[in-house]
């Protein structure tokens, strides 16, 4: 007799989570090991077009006050993470509130006070239980619970732990007595305090990330949490996939005697200057070209940035710059509504695999380029005084998760503009150093893949393991 198959909802609330088990092997091997995946989708994306089954999140609204409530929770953690460590760099993952309507004037307002009434462990814990209440009273609950009892599911899995609409779903299945188990999806975000879903089991990249989320979470417990890898640098291993050189170079327009850097933007909010930036790398290889070099820039802009910010240096530097957008798709208005492709996917490992360096502020990135031995020069200096007159140093880099590197040397930093073309002479020279610092770092944040596709074995194995002990 046929052993039957194992059913798991995988719950999809955004293009990130998309990104890492839509267009990977994770649902393709779920089949071919006799688990039946269904993605729980609230995203506006179709999946039915990549061949994948799937059920709307219908009714999906959260409770009136839980976007404010939120807000509360994070920025008290926040408060609690600065007096627990004695560490005041936690006070930089709060954004200001926003004064700009009568109506956010009074969630602001709201927000303040409840901060001052609660903030303290204890009042944590009140709020997030607060939430809890909150969404498990919802009709969006009532319906996911219903779904869930005409579904039965062996198992919930959901793929972002910051997502607040996960937040119902996963407190009906627990209602229902059904597993659930949550992604960190991002090497960032526990410091950031951004556990707003609490499940039962959580997948993490690393053991580093695991000592992280019970180092900010204590009501977690060790065997509650699995390193599994992530599967959002699969791709890179999808060597089929990726555009050999000559028909990159031949689709994109680029000149097959010219070695290509990668300048990589970043968003509005962490880089408000970044098109100068852009403008000071490409200025570098003017004066390197100058000397008999033949050096071009692929500009990738942040996918969720469709500003024209960069409009006037992409026209100045024409000579230098080549734009190649990345391929995502616009669902709606917002920055949340514009999903990733897997056509994007492969064009981010054809990028690394075929440009000499990547340059960024602080990005990630950094790991992308390591996986195909390229190296990564971070920008350290900003424009934010009045003169828009460099000055070392960039606030991001005291965030927590750049401490996870073991080596200043995983990047080269790039300290004032008049350095820049020096410094990319020097590493188009001498990667070797860099690359190899920069592969140490890759393994501290996340388990190593010795073979691609680990990852996506190692969530569906410890799901199997999960399901066969409930």
């Amino acid at each position: 007799m046929p052993k039957p198959k194992t059913k798991i909802l995988v719950l999809l609330t955004d293009g990130i989570s998309l990104r890492n088990f839509a267009y990977t092997s994770f649902y393709k091997k779920g089949l071919q090991n006799n688990v039946d995946i269904v993605f729980w989708n609230n995203t506006t994306f179709n999946l039915k077009d990549l061949g994948i089954n799937e059920i709307e999140l219908s009714n999906s609204r959260l409770h009136k006050y839980t976007t404010i409530l939120k807000n509360v929770r994070k920025r008290i953690e926040l408060n609690c993470y600065k007096k627990r460590f004695n560490d005041p760099i936690y006070l930089r993952y709060s954004f200001s509130l926003p004064f700009n309507s009568l109506k956010n004037i009074v969630k602001s307002i709201i927000t303040k006070l409840l901060i001052v009434l609660f903030n303290s462990e204890k009042g944590l814990r009140f709020i997030r239980n607060k939430i809890n209440k909150l969404e498990s009273s919802t009709a969006y609950f009532q319906s996911c619970k219903a779904l869930l009892e005409v579904y039965k599911p062996d198992l919930v899995y959901c793929t972002s732990q910051r997502s607040a609409l996960a937040i119902a779903p996963v407190l009906a299945a627990k209602s229902l007595d059904i597993p659930t188990v949550g992604f960190i999806y991002s090497w960032d975000n526990l410091p950031k305090a951004t556990l707003d879903v609490q499940t039962d089991t959580y997948h993490v990249w690393s053991n580093y990330m695991k000592k992280e989320l019970l180092k900010y979470q204590p009501f977690v417990i060790e065997n509650q949490v699995c390193v599994t890898g992530t599967p959002q640098f699969e791709p890179h291993f999808y060597s089929d996939s990726i555009l050999s050189k000559s028909t990159f170079y031949e689709r994109y327009n680029l000149n097959v005697n010219t070695t290509y850097l990668c300048y990589s933007g970043d968003d509005v909010t962490t880089s408000p200057k970044d098109p100068l930036y852009l403008r000071d790398v490409a200025s570098a290889l003017r004066t390197l070209n100058l000397k008999g070099h033949n050096l071009g820039l692929i500009f990738r802009r942040c996918p969720v940035d469709v500003t024209k910010r960069y409009d006037e240096i992409l026209n100045e530097f024409k000579d230098v710059i080549t734009p190649i957008a990345p391929i995502w798709k616009t669902k709606g208005q917002v920055w949340n509504t514009i999903f990733p492709t897997f056509e994007d996917s492969i064009l981010l490992a054809t990028l690394a695999s075929h440009t000499a360096i990547v340059i960024n502020l602080g990005s990630s990135m950094v790991f992308d380029y390591a996986i195909h031995n390229k190296p990564c020069m971070f920008m350290n200096y900003n424009y934010f005084n009045a003169e828009e007159k460099p000055k070392k140093g960039v606030y991001v880099y005291n965030y927590v998760h750049f401490r996870s590197k073991p080596s200043e040397d995983a990047v080269v930093w790039l300290n004032h503009p008049k350095e820049i073309a020096e410094k990319i002479e020097n590493l188009l020279n001498n990667p070797d150093k860099t690359v190899k610092a920069a592969q140490d770092w890759f393994n501290v944040v996340n388990q190593k893949e010795p073979v691609p596709a680990l990852a996506s074995d190692r969530i569906l194995q410890n799901i199997n393991k999960l399901i066969s002990k409930h």
